[in-house]
């Protein structure tokens, strides 16, 4: 299956397909499968072939990218399953509990969100030891280009996943009594870094913990923040006679304007264990940016459907995944040629690119494909179309006698240099306009 008839696919999630033969010829197709055929060639693929071809393809879509320090984010997802498919199992799962599910543990190129792969497990293996494994092998792969930093939640917060990690690393720990004691012990010092509107009224403070499992004492950052909006706490009444039964007590509700929580103030806290040498102000907002990756997420569910396609087997499932976080990523690379300024997700951006009445006209051995966009926005779209055509006419000119290889690795640096400068530019107004220049 061609490049092209996937990228088709994910956009329509394959049910739809019989309805696409303009779409079909405006992409160099000869046809469409049906989805029985898109079933029937990918059970007809072994797994020890394509494994490795589907890794190395999702690989290869990002790698040229890396060639300057990056970030990887990890996380896990959970797809509910509504059949019997193999690995369908009752596991954690948040917004359907009891519901069967398979898990996708996704590695990530942090912020600029795009997906470097993702493993399909059953739904009882959805801790982050079942996603060691491919981490490592991740890891290894990379080589040279292995990333400047490790961030991952709570899950990802035990010394397996730090020795495997062995670069820098940031990742959330669990609340458990060690924390919780070392949280109370730090309460009591005097030198938490300021709240500021730039840390969003974070403070912070430094330590070293040691817990238990672990074979030495890591540095941990403790972060705090003063809830400050109207809460409502609730407590056992205080006085209850001996012998009254538990069912007859009390509750007392304390809302912010009594008298109990005049001079009250109540925390939120994480704690975050780490190597980096960054500013102590720095980390929670460096933590804070991994969850970028949850939009990734959501879009990959509900706009590119990871949520959907399901096949009885795993290996199937497997490969429809990163078939589609392949599409994905070539898209997302897309989508930022045309618009550098700021990412947009498929909700937005396909119908602004994708959806347009065409006519093709065929002389000698030329096939010209005019397009009319039937979008409001449609002087948005000539824009984005003419950063393309420049993107694809900077290929051209540098690199036409290049190999394919060197082709995609020039045009991935001609985006990232765009999108850079223009996250620099954006950085630079936003710092005038704080310190109120009107003239920028």
């Amino acid at each position: 299956m061609t490049a092209a008839q996937w990228l088709v696919y994910a956009e329509n999630r394959v049910a739809p397909i019989c309805r696409l033969v303009t779409a079909a010829k405006a992409l160099g197709l000869r046809g469409m499968v049906s989805e029985d055929s898109v079933r029937r060639a990918l059970a007809a693929l072994a797994p020890e072939a394509s494994e490795p071809w589907m890794r190395g393809a999702l690989m290869s879509s990002v790698r040229q990218a890396l060639d300057r320090p990056w970030v990887l984010d990890l996380d896990a997802t959970i797809k509910p399953l509504y059949g019997h498919q193999e690995g369908a199992e009752v596991g954690y799962n948040p917004h359907k509990p009891g519901r069967p599910s398979h898990v996708l543990h996704t590695f990530w190129v942090g912020n600029l969100r795009l997906v470097l792969d993702a493993v399909l497990s059953s739904g009882k293996r959805h801790s982050s030891g079942h996603g060691k494994a491919a981490m490592a092998r991740l890891l290894d792969e990379l080589g040279e280009q292995a990333p400047a930093l490790v961030r991952g939640d709570c899950g990802y917060g035990n010394e397996d996943i730090i020795d495997v990690c062995e670069q820098r690393y940031l990742l959330r720990l669990r609340k458990t009594a060690n924390v919780k004691r070392l949280i109370e012990r730090l309460f009591r010092r005097e030198d938490w870094t300021r709240a500021t509107e730039a840390s969003q009224g974070w403070q912070a403070i430094e330590d070293e913990l040691r817990l238990s499992g672990w074979s030495k004492a890591r540095r941990v950052v403790v972060l705090r923040r003063r809830i400050q909006h109207d809460i409502a706490v609730t407590a056992k009444a205080a006085a209850k006679k001996r012998g009254q039964p538990e069912a007859n007590e009390q509750f007392v509700l304390a809302l912010p304007h009594d008298q109990v929580q005049d001079n009250a103030q109540v925390w939120e806290y994480t704690v975050l264990a780490t190597n980096l040498t960054y500013d102590l102000a720095a980390i929670g907002q460096l933590y804070r940016d991994r969850c970028d990756c949850e939009n990734g997420f959501d879009e990959l569910k509900n706009q590119w459907g990871w949520g959907g396609f399901t096949t009885q087997d795993m290996h199937r499932s497997q490969v429809s995944a990163r078939a589609v976080a392949l599409v994905y990523n070539w898209w997302s690379w897309y989508v930022r040629a045309a618009h550098p300024q700021a990412r947009r997700e498929a909700l937005t951006s396909r119908p602004l690119l994708l959806a347009a009445v065409g006519r093709a006209t065929h002389s000698g051995n030329q096939t010209t494909l005019y397009l009319t966009p039937m979008h409001a926005e449609a002087g948005l779209i000539k824009s984005m179309i003419a950063n393309v055509h420049a993107a694809l006419q900077h290929v051209k000119a540098a690199a036409e006698q290049l190999p394919k290889l060197d082709r995609w690795r020039l045009l991935l640096a001609y985006i990232c240099q765009r999108t850079s400068d223009r996250s620099a530019c954006q950085h630079r107004r936003q710092r005038w306009q704080r310190l109120g220049n009107c003239c920028f």
